[in-house]
């Protein structure tokens, strides 16, 4: 019986065609965040173990690949109380990690603020489903050492006019700040410490709904006095209405008390983007993300053909100080690739490629004189033996971006050459 021979599970391979459609997509991204003022960069595959599992991931530490210790002896594995206790480097889970790293690494070397590009695949031990992978391509802008939200500002533009060139319609990009939700929580009584465990359950409300997020709060045994404040802030008709992005919107979604500086930034930021962005964000009160790095502001891009987001992020800001000694200040906007490229409409390639048909009568010699002269003059050239079933071939060479052949004799020259189209 013939072994397996598929990818493993949560990976993909690519034909040419596709991954010349991820490389068109890709390029569009990377052309229109350039465009922006950013900057690409590029960190190793792999962090050290502690890096990675320092306490700044949420859930996805849970989920990173670790790779074992050389020299790992008998005496070591029995000694090991944990797995993490054999692995002293693992695959990165997101790129804001690395980045943080990585800053703290160059700051010398960089500008006072820094506009950087990461496109790159990451690695996590998901439970494969569609449009969740194992490995997976992001594509990041991050501004560090702007405390600003003009930093918030140029993400949000930034990302929008990304999702602009690839033609992507019908996009929301929902907003939030974590300091709302921790002063709104505080609000209705609950205490600091509970917090974090809280918005776990607050983060869950897409898939739970309202009775299923005050539910499980109440299994959890979390105070009835704040999880009835929540109940009640929930039955509230306002709550949940989805208003033009701007102060009224704001206030009217939210309850007394809440941090005022963090309305103000919001509002400020409704304020000061064009109104074709505007009309794309939409405040949501309960907005999480669940990375536990986030400071202040949150997004997140919705679509309505989907149940998970297309991408997300917000600031950071104590994230470099674990790294650097003192706080910078940071904020970062990230794409999933994997299910912004499925959005994407196919198109083809505008190389100018021509495939070179020849029987086995031809000197090698003169197909690569012909191929050598046409590559000269700007074209993409392949050599293609003549096949019995010309149809099939032909076909190959469309859908690899050949929309053009020539066919070639043992005394064809590169000015005597026919060309014609595909149809």
């Amino acid at each position: 019986m013939a072994s397996q021979v598929n990818p493993p599970r949560g990976m993909r391979d690519f034909l040419p065609a596709e991954k010349a459609q991820r490389e068109r997509v890709l390029g569009s991204i990377r052309a229109t965040y350039r465009a922006h003022g950013f900057d690409e960069i590029e960190t190793p595959v792999m962090e050290d173990s502690s890096r990675l599992h320092a306490g700044l991931g949420g859930d996805n530490e849970k989920l990173a690949f670790g790779v074992l210790k050389r020299g790992l002896t008998t005496d070591d594995l029995h000694a090991a109380t944990e797995a993490l206790d054999l692995a002293d480097l693992g695959l990165r889970f997101d790129l804001t990690v690395p980045l943080a790293r990585f800053y703290a690494s160059h700051q010398a070397e960089l500008p006072s603020v820094f506009r950087a590009i990461q496109i790159a695949p990451v690695w996590r031990a998901e439970r494969p489903q569609k449009g969740r992978y194992r490995q997976f391509v992001q594509c990041d802008i991050d501004i560090i050492g702007d405390a600003s939200t003009v930093a918030e500002l140029e993400l949000i533009t930034a990302t929008s006019a990304t999702l602009s060139a690839l033609g992507i319609d019908g996009c929301s990009i929902r907003i939030n700040d974590r300091r709302l939700l921790t002063s709104m929580l505080t609000a209705f009584g609950f205490p600091q410490h509970e917090h974090p465990a809280v918005l776990i359950t607050v983060d869950k409300l897409d898939k739970l709904g309202n009775d299923g997020v005050i539910t499980e709060l109440r299994d959890r045994a979390f105070p009835a006095g704040p999880v009835d404040a929540l109940a009640a802030f929930f039955a509230r008709p306002q709550t949940m209405e989805l208003l033009p992005f701007g102060e009224r919107a704001i206030r009217k979604a939210l309850p007394e008390g809440v941090d005022e500086q963090a309305v103000a930034d919001l509002v400020g930021i409704g304020e000061s983007v064009d109104a074709d962005t505007r009309a794309l964000m939409v405040f949501d009160p309960f907005l999480v993300r669940g990375m536990g790095y986030y400071t202040g502001t949150i997004f997140e891009v919705a679509h309505p053909e989907f149940g998970y987001s297309l991408g997300g992020g917000g600031r950071y800001d104590g994230m470099i100080g674990r790294f650097l000694g003192n706080d910078v200040p940071a904020v970062g906007f990230s794409l999933g690739f994997e299910r912004i490229v499925d959005l994407v409409s196919t198109s083809s390639t505008t190389e100018d490629a021509v495939a070179l048909l020849h029987d086995d009568d031809v000197d090698p010699a003169t197909l690569l004189a012909l191929k050598s002269g046409l590559i000269a003059q700007g074209r993409r050239v392949r050599l293609e033996r003549k096949a019995r079933n010309m149809k099939v071939l032909l076909g190959q060479l469309a859908a690899s971006g050949f929309q053009t052949v020539a066919t070639v004799k043992p005394d064809s020259a590169l000015d005597s050459l026919e060309f014609r189209t595909l149809e």
